[in-house]
This record gives C-alpha cells, sequence and structure tokens, in this order.
C-alpha cells in the first residue's frame, strides 16, 4: 500500500512546480499523448523529476506529466503510464492515481489503446469502457490498508461512473462520432493474447482486451474519484483476422482517430 509521506512528497514537488490546483486527472495511452499538447499554460514535469515516480519504457509513452488549462478547467495528464508487464510493482503502476488525487482531482479519464474482440467493433473505433474483468490475478489494493486512503473493502460495482459515461454518450453523439459500449478485459502481456486466450475472453463477456487501465481505476474508486473509461480499438484481437498483431500498428491507428478522440474529450472536459 502507499505511503501517505510518499505521496505527499509528490504532491508537494508538483505543487512547488506550478500554482495550478488540478481537478481533473487524465492518463493518455499508447499514441493518445498529443491529447496534452492541447493544454495551455501548460507546466511540463519529467517523471524522472518526481519522487518516487516511476518511469515507462513502453513506445509512445513520454513520461511527462502537463498541468494546466484545458476547455476551461483545470488539468493535470500523463503523457504515459507504466504497465504491470514492465515489472512495476502495481503499487508503482498505480502511485501517480494517488498523488492526483492528493493534488485535488475528483474525475478521472483513463484512456488506453487495445484489441477488440467483439467482432462487431473495428479498428479504428473509440469504446466506452462500462465495466471491467481482471484477468490477472492480483489486485493493487492487496496488502495493508489505509483508511486515510480508502475502506479496505471498496465497492466496485460502478467503477466507470455512469453521470460520466451518459455525458460523454451525449457529446459522442453531438459529435457524429460512433462511441462502442463495452468490457475491457485486463491482460497482463507483454505477450499478445494467443487465439484460444481470445476465445475464452469473449466467452468470459469482455468486448475489448488491454494491458492496463484496470489498476488505475479501481486505486481512483478506492480512493473516491469518479473514472470515465475511453478505449481506442487499435486492431482486431488474435485469431479473428488471420493476421500477426503488432505495436506499431496499434500507434498507427491510434494516430489515425486521434482527431475523434481529442474532440471527445475535450468536449467531455466542456461539460464536467
Amino acid at each position: 500500500m502507499h505511503k501517505l509521506e510518499d505521496i505527499f512528497e509528490a504532491r508537494d514537488f508538483i505543487f512547488s512546480k506550478t500554482d495550478s490546483r488540478p481537478t481533473i486527472g487524465m492518463i493518455l495511452g499508447s499514441g493518445l499523448g498529443t491529447l496534452a499538447d492541447e493544454i495551455s499554460n501548460p507546466v511540463t514535469i519529467p517523471y524522472s523529476e518526481i519522487p518516487h515516480f516511476a518511469k515507462s519504457e513502453a513506445v509512445g509513452h513520454a513520461n511527462e506529466l502537463v498541468i494546466g488549462e484545458l476547455m476551461g478547467k483545470t488539468v493535470v495528464a500523463m503523457k504515459g503510464r507504466f504497465h504491470y508487464y514492465e515489472g512495476y510493482t502495481l503499487d508503482e503502476v498505480t502511485f501517480p492515481v494517488r498523488v492526483m488525487k492528493a493534488l485535488g482531482v475528483e474525475n478521472l479519464l483513463i484512456t488506453n489503446a487495445c484489441g477488440a474482440v467483439n467482432t462487431s467493433f473495428s479498428p479504428g473505433d473509440l469504446m466506452l469502457i462500462t465495466d471491467h474483468i481482471n484477468l490477472v490475478g492480483t489486485n493493487p489494493l492487496i496488502g495493508p490498508n489505509n483508511s486515510e486512503l480508502g475502506t479496505r473493502f471498496p465497492d466496485v460495482s460502478r467503477v466507470y461512473n455512469p453521470d460520466l459515461r451518459n455525458l460523454a454518450t451525449k457529446v459522442a453523439i453531438k459529435q457524429n462520432i460512433q462511441l462502442q459500449n463495452g468490457v475491457y478485459a485486463w491482460w497482463s502481456g507483454p505477450a499478445y493474447e494467443t487465439p484460444a486466450e481470445i476465445r475464452m475472453i469473449r466467452v468470459l463477456g469482455a468486448d475489448a482486451v488491454g494491458m492496463s487501465t484496470v489498476p488505475e481505476a479501481v486505486v481512483a474508486v478506492h480512493g473516491g474519484m469518479k473514472v470515465l473509461g475511453i478505449s481506442c480499438l487499435t486492431n482486431m484481437a488474435c485469431g479473428i483476422l488471420d493476421q500477426p498483431l503488432s505495436h506499431d500498428e496499434v500507434i498507427e491507428v491510434a494516430g489515425k482517430v486521434r482527431g475523434n478522440f481529442v474532440n471527445l474529450v475535450k468536449g467531455v472536459l466542456e461539460e464536467i
């Protein structure tokens, strides 16, 4: 479990760099970090400077925290996240979420690039996460619980806030963006899933599969934050099409739908 003194040390360091007090947080996944470039009056802090922050080695992750104004709201954005498959503990993966809460963040937008399991979806679609399935066999809340951070047994029946999901749906309709709805399955990675594993994941009820998001969402809800999850479906999951998977494809497709993604998020921020 995260130590309060570590969280406060990171928070105080960030506050020493900016007078901004963000209320909205964003975790930007593979190929989606350009949304942070839209932030005005930005203060950019490399993860390597922030006490107790890890550093992502994944391609498409810039390893920077950006604080400033976007659509009239004060926001803090992570350009890149830490992944369990990189060898980090789940405490390290989710530490930035605790720090965002300490900064004053109330609403957290979590994004990712992932594979479509639902065969009615297509690469390039955006998907609103309605729920998730944890297939990794561990949980970021395992260990001693600090009641100052959250309750021992948090309710996760509504991890992805219904009000924020309804808001995103209305914005998508207004912008004429097709927004799928679905369940996200968390896979540890770094190897992609086998065709047999994808068949299993479909039977279990997931519409998409990826290697992030769930730990951060669970910790955010534990801390009392409202979560909105948006996936960029960059490819059909293994075995659906007779072709190999590659991270280059993930980055390429994320780039193609970046415009819709940025417009959707900006529209949501404007209405929150």
